[in-house]
């Protein structure tokens, strides 16, 4: 059984305590350390990398809310936060918590909060294991490269198109070209870019930025925070619980519209010819 290694950021010795013996109750968390300020807490999180981390919001010095701004976005750990106030429930969201619980912790709204915990993992690792693949397709096959100059496809008798119609991916001594319009979406891995296209996919290495800052934004919008849709690709879209969207394209595809991208898409969407189910 995977550990869940659990760091615990509280100023109140008892509180840390009872969650300490409420965990206990769960054989998949490990307690890897505890703290009761914030400074400790960046100190801990740096040397132990924990996967979990309950935080309390209302701490001397450093809060909980500073905390995460001070550690690197792209290595938190899952943060539930713990409070006596719940007027503070909708920052901690924002936050990036992913779960928020008020003291004292019922047993039963823990246990809920460690199911998502699981099922955020779980996403984790298959991420991760997405990631492996594609270095390993990569090490195989070879990663193209986008070729700059190639990137602007000239029109016969008319001026070069502001955004490319032509992706040109340069693979050794080849050059694949794919049509812009053609491609349904991309999404990242690691170093690696995925261009899915005509029920091809084509790994490369590139950065998000580049592709975005290539393709039109009239037509191509990032969703998600390692993925870019063609809108005239998508095909439905279906509300979820949190704020998030779930995007279904034309090939059966479904996408996650993270909140972050919800405004800026669906304006997109509501301005598009094409009538969404």
């Amino acid at each position: 059984m995977s550990r869940i290694r659990t760091l615990l950021v509280d100023d109140e010795r008892l509180a840390r305590r009872g969650l300490e013996l409420r965990l206990a109750a769960a054989p998949d968390v490990e307690i890897v350390g505890e703290c009761e300020n914030g400074r400790e807490a960046i100190e801990l999180v740096a040397s132990l990398q924990p996967d979990l981390m309950f935080l309390d919001i209302q701490m001397p010095g450093l809060t909980g809310f500073d905390v995460l701004a001070k550690l690197p976005q792209d290595s938190l750990p899952i943060v539930i936060f713990v409070t006596a106030f719940d007027r503070y429930a909708i920052d901690a969201f924002e936050a990036r918590a992913l779960d928020y619980l008020l003291k004292p912790v019922e047993d039963a709204r823990l246990e809920q909060a460690l199911a998502r915990v699981r099922t955020r993992l779980g996403e984790r690792a298959a991420i991760e294991q997405h990631e492996r693949m594609l270095a390993l397709l990569a090490d195989v096959q070879g990663a193209g490269e986008l070729a700059p100059e190639e990137l602007i496809a000239k029109v016969a008798g008319a001026a070069p198109a502001r955004f490319p119609e032509v992706l040109a991916i340069r693979t050794g001594r080849d050059v694949v070209r794919v049509r812009a319009a053609e491609i349904d979406w991309i999404d990242a891995a690691g170093d690696y870019m995925c261009i899915h296209a005509s029920g091809e996919t084509h790994v490369l290495r590139a950065t998000m930025k580049q592709l975005e800052s290539a393709l039109d934004p009239q037509v191509f919008q990032r969703v998600h925070r390692s993925a870019i849709v063609n809108l005239s690709r998508v095909r439905k879209l279906r509300p979820h619980a949190n704020g998030e969207y779930f995007l279904t394209l034309e090939s059966g595809q479904e996408l996650k519209l993270s909140r972050t991208h919800r405004d800026k898409v669906e304006l997109l969407l509501e301005g598009s010819p094409r009538r969404l189910a």
